[in-house]
């Protein structure tokens, strides 16, 4: 499955909205067959806060279901997969409180984003446990990857741990190809 950009239904009333952020069974039609297991949540209170380039190696890799509950981001999705003809290239959408669209990143991909607004809460599903010795990630700043982040002009807002990730060059990808590559977001 490629990484899919997904904008659910919302009905409308004098009220506000309902949305379904998520059906199993209308998600395994569009082809996203990933068995969430567990939900996270960060909040980031700075506008430019980022945050990764993050994965889990096997045998806990992890498919995301990522959405932005208050504010914006700017959301990131690189192809780590070993052999993939689009390894080290990446996609990006912008996900809004707003609009509700959400962002699949399947396992074998790095994920990060930047906060666009101040006071952004994001949520996401993921398809294993959080495993601490799978942790992993890659340099948000790769020139190799070259990802154009909307930052602040004096830099990002990062962790420690993010300050220290390693360069793609330096990773030895643990993810198999697939035979699907990367391809640009398509609404869904």
């Amino acid at each position: 499955m490629p990484v899919v950009l997904i904008t659910p239904r919302r009905f409308a009333d004098s009220r506000g909205w309902f949305a379904e952020t998520y059906q199993r069974d209308r998600y395994r039609a569009a082809g996203i067959d990933a068995d969430f297991v567990q939900d996270n949540q960060s909040f980031s209170k700075p506008a430019g806060t980022l945050r990764g380039l993050h994965f889990q190696t096997p045998p806990h890799a992890q498919a995301k279901l990522v959405r932005c509950l208050a504010g914006r981001i700017w959301d990131v999705a690189v192809d780590l997969r070993a052999g993939s003809p689009t390894f080290g290239r990446w996609v990006a959408a912008e996900l809004t409180a707003e609009r509700g669209e959400q962002l699949y990143v399947p396992a074998g991909f790095g994920h990060g984003f930047i906060t666009l607004e101040p006071d952004c809460a994001v949520a996401y599903k993921t398809s294993d446990f959080y495993a601490p010795d799978c942790d992993g990630g890659i340099a948000w700043d790769d020139p190799d990857l070259g990802i154009p982040w909307p930052a602040p002009a004096d830099g990002p807002l990062l962790s420690d741990k993010d300050q220290k990730l390693p360069r793609l060059k330096d990773f030895a990808s643990p993810f198999a190809y697939d035979g699907r590559p990367l391809t640009p977001l398509e609404a869904q």
